[in-house]
């Protein structure tokens, strides 16, 4: 069978027991599928496998037209961070727990993959949130950190400390002053993570538009809204000692009062292969276990 892609660069959750005979095993499949195959320079200098080379992001986006992913949701989160500007499609193999990005099984990866590499396949772009944190250097803003996120921006109170307080503004329209343990700014995508278990709704990833979670707000009636994502969101620290601000977990502590944190949609989208026949809908009752107690009739067990 024609193989659709050339040249598939391969990363992988190196960290978890014996992912070099895992990390092997794909390389050879790809490879037997007529494709030239590359790791990631981290990937590479963990498990070796000197057969194959090894590429920096900036080479993969330039020499690749493919990039496989073995690990879970938080390694194809990294790789989709690296690669969306080159516009590097993505296939996500769960070898972590929940996997709602990573959606082919380890144990049965060669069978669905092979179709996707000749070509047949669902592809769908997820939106990227974009920011930055500025601190106040008299009368002007200096930015000191930024960076990309696919699932979300969270600012949270210290780790010892009582809450904090965050001022929201979005498009330059005040919205609130929030004291909770913090807040989260959340993607379609990372509706179904941290967001989740703050109390935020779902969001299908064909929606154009953010999540504003509080964390444990000290009013009740601080409540989830959905923004849309043409708006920029500037939360700034009002008070509370050690915040901190994670970008899908790459944190930057020890917030000051005065700082603002700034977000708003990336220009560039992640792409995302599944297998022929997905949808988002199955995804969320086969992790989400939405069936369970269900009989085939429809009656409750």
């Amino acid at each position: 069978m024609a193989s659709r892609f050339r040249h598939a660069a391969l990363v992988g959750k190196y960290q978890a027991p014996g992912s070099r005979q895992v990390l092997a095993s794909v390389a050879e499949f790809l490879t037997n599928q007529g494709l030239e195959v590359s790791l990631d320079t981290t990937t590479a200098m963990a498990v070796g496998l000197p057969d194959y080379g090894a590429l920096d992001a900036a080479q993969i986006g330039k020499h690749c037209d493919l990039a496989v992913v073995v690990g879970g949701d938080g390694t194809m989160l990294g790789t989709a961070r690296q690669l969306a500007r080159y516009g590097v499609p993505l296939i996500g193999i769960n070898q972590g727990r929940l996997g709602f990005m990573t959606d082919i099984p380890m144990a049965n990866f060669r069978e669905t993959i092979a179709p996707m590499i000749a070509g047949d396949y669902e592809e769908e772009h997820r939106t990227m949130l974009e920011g930055c944190v500025k601190r106040p250097s008299g009368d002007e803003f200096d930015v000191i950190y930024e960076t990309f996120a696919v699932n979300d921006v969270v600012v949270s109170r210290g780790a010892s400390a009582g809450m904090v307080e965050l001022r929201v503004d979005v498009q330059d329209q005040f919205v609130a002053n929030f004291r909770a343990d913090g807040l989260i700014i959340s993607s379609p995508t990372g509706s179904t993570a941290y967001a989740l278990s703050a109390g935020g709704p779902i969001l299908h990833p064909g929606i154009s538009g953010w999540l504003m979670v509080p964390i444990a707000p000290h009013a009740l009636s601080n409540r989830p809204i959905v923004l849309p994502d043409d708006s920029e969101v500037r939360i700034e620290i009002v008070a509370g000692r050690d915040a901190s601000v994670n970008f899908d977990h790459q944190s930057l502590a020890s917030l000051l009062h005065g700082d603002r944190i700034c977000v708003r949609r990336s220009e560039h989208r992640v792409r995302v292969l599944h297998p022929r026949g997905w949808n988002f809908y199955a995804t969320l009752r086969r992790k989400l276990h939405w069936n369970e107690g269900v009989l085939p009739d429809g009656a409750h067990s």
